[in-house]
């Protein structure tokens, strides 16, 4: 296949440019291959889940600083490839993200406190999938790949009409779990789609020492499946391209591959120094692309923001930091011993030994402590 062909056929080679609706600008541009279909209210509502998530982003930042989160890994400069994905799924769709998809969970309706209790070691997920069908955060790389075309090819299997999309960095497309994924979803025709959000960097290993493929789309073109591209930090072009893809899947014609390309503007976790590897002028760079000052031009040149609109986001987005800090803040952890719990229904061999073990280390610790007291 030649460059140009469609990018939406199986075996097609994607565009060589991203598809990008709406410029840093504000500018517009419709396109009929992706139509967006929103109203006024929807691209008000984009914009404030994009605000709400940097807000509480920067929150759960502050918390690590504090003490109070072991880790936090941001998605500043992300939340438009987030919550543009999110908006083209439907509520029976499933979610599988890898530890970066704060926005998306936002807007799956999760509460963020019960997704970062996770990062303070309180809870080993403080929310329940089947309530938001989504899946707990994935830590292991690109293993939430393989999570999504399973649950996919069984869906295919019960003629469940859902879509399951896997989230992933440019880094999981380094790792088997990811390939394996695309090719068992295939192969089966699973409703899945794979959204790849290439923010540049896997840790400190920029884009060009991940692959020598033309662009991370390119890699779906081995199994038979669309790849797809768009401007991530466009949160309409995000949309209209994983509605596409979504839609494609939903309709029984296989699995897409979607690479949104964007630009990390944190460090990759809270105990990465970016300043290494990358230089403030880069950075500097990104930020002229920022996508909620994006979508933000429009709405002002549409005057969609007006003063109420902007000052009741502010008080909500001050709520959702402050409700986010009581629940975290100084949070009590559970019993150690709810580690064995809901692991086997019958242990076997050294795992009946294990909670012996602990419980006597436990006490050994908790005796040493009273005996320093005294």
């Amino acid at each position: 296949m030649r460059e140009g062909s469609d990018p939406h056929l199986p075996g097609s080679l994607p565009p060589s440019d991203p598809v990008c609706l709406l410029e840093p600008d504000g500018t517009l541009h419709e396109d009929p291959d992706y139509p967006l279909e929103i109203d006024e209210e929807g691209l008000r509502e984009l914009y404030r889940r994009m605000v709400l998530t940097r807000r509480i982003d920067r929150e759960a930042i502050n918390l690590q600083r504090q003490g109070q989160l072991a880790l936090h890994a941001s998605c500043l400069g992300q939340e438009a490839a987030q919550i543009g994905s999110a908006w083209a799924l439907t509520k029976q769709d499933w979610v599988f993200p890898s530890y970066r998809e704060l926005g998306v969970a936002l807007s799956r309706g999760i509460d963020p406190a019960g997704l970062l209790h996770v990062w303070r070691g309180t809870w080993h997920s403080g929310h329940d999938p089947y309530d938001n069908n989504f899946a707990l955060m994935s830590i292991p790389i690109g293993t939430q790949a393989l999570h999504a075309a399973g649950f996919a090819m069984g869906a295919r299997f019960d003629d469940n009409p859902v879509v399951a999309i896997a989230y992933v960095g440019d880094g999981a497309t380094s790792e088997g779990d990811f390939h394996e994924g695309l090719n068992f979803a295939a192969v089966f025709d699973a409703p899945c789609v794979f959204f790849v959000q290439n923010n540049q960097y896997a840790i400190s290993v920029p884009l060009d020492q991940q692959t020598n493929a033309p662009t991370l789309a390119h890699k779906a073109i081995g199994y038979g499946m669309p790849g797809l591209r768009c401007d991530g930090n466009d949160v309409l072009a995000t949309l209209a391209v994983t509605r596409r893809a979504v839609a494609r899947a939903r309709a029984g014609e296989g699995p897409s591959l979607v690479e949104a390309m964007t630009y990390r503007m944190e460090a990759h976790t809270t105990s990465d120094d970016p300043t290494r590897y990358r230089s403030k002028e880069e950075l500097e760079e990104a930020a002229r692309t920022d996508p909620i000052a994006r979508l933000k031009n429009l709405l002002t040149a549409r005057e969609l923001l007006d003063d109420d609109f902007v000052e009741g986001l502010e008080d909500e987005a001050k709520a959702a930091s402050a409700q986010l800090r009581e629940a975290l803040y100084d949070a009590p952890h559970g019993d150690p011993m709810e580690l064995f719990d809901h692991v086997y229904v019958d242990g076997e061999g050294h795992f009946d030994q294990q909670p012996a073990r602990l419980r006597a280390e436990l006490d050994a610790e908790a005796s040493n402590d009273g005996g320093g007291q005294g």
